[in-house]
């Protein structure tokens, strides 16, 4: 189980919610007792703060506030284990991004192993769908897993193969947006 139904539908109102700003946050579990912890994106107060250092804002990019981030080792130190690791895309696919890939690794390593990386594609301001992603020790790369079944719906694999394509033909860069 990645997520149980009322976690699926809490991410899901969120990434609608703050769009259109990324949403983010993660899901804490610690022997099957879970705190999903929905996180404050300060992308938008970095960028503003400094343009060059941090030159995307919440469209396209997500920075988990300290605040969280301690309170996330907070629970670690209690034993909480970081399950899920979530986010949105707006306006683009539920797909994990070069950007994402990158940020899950430290020195080419996973940050979090065992965690799931889970992506909403919310567009419109609609969350429109989900993929969930994991670190595959022999592929040393993030690959999709499943979701649900019942989750899995045809418009997310559908969004999910959309994103891998604009992800492919660069076609977020030839519009100034890099994921």
């Amino acid at each position: 189980m990645i997520l149980t139904s009322e976690e699926y539908a809490r991410v899901l109102s969120q990434a609608a919610a703050e769009y259109p700003g990324e949403c983010c946050g993660v899901v804490m579990d610690r022997s099957g007792e879970r705190i999903l912890l929905p996180c404050r994106n300060i992308q938008d107060e970095l960028h503003a703060k400094d343009p060059q250092r941090h030159p995307r804002d919440a469209r396209t990019a997500y920075f988990i506030d300290p605040k969280d981030l301690l309170r996330i080792g907070r629970l670690e130190g209690e034993g909480y284990e970081v399950a899920v690791i979530y986010h949105s895309h707006v306006d683009a696919g539920a797909y994990f991004s070069p950007t994402d890939r990158q940020q899950a690794q430290i020195d080419g390593e996973p940050t979090y192993p065992a965690a799931t990386y889970l992506v909403t594609s919310v567009m419109a301001g609609r969350a429109e769908a989900v993929a969930a992603f994991r670190w595959s020790p022999s592929e040393r790369d993030f690959v999709q897993v499943a979701l649900d079944s019942d989750r899995w719906r045809w418009h997310e694999r559908l969004s999910f193969a959309a994103g891998r394509i604009w992800e492919r033909l660069g076609i977020g860069a030839l519009l100034g947006r890099s994921f």
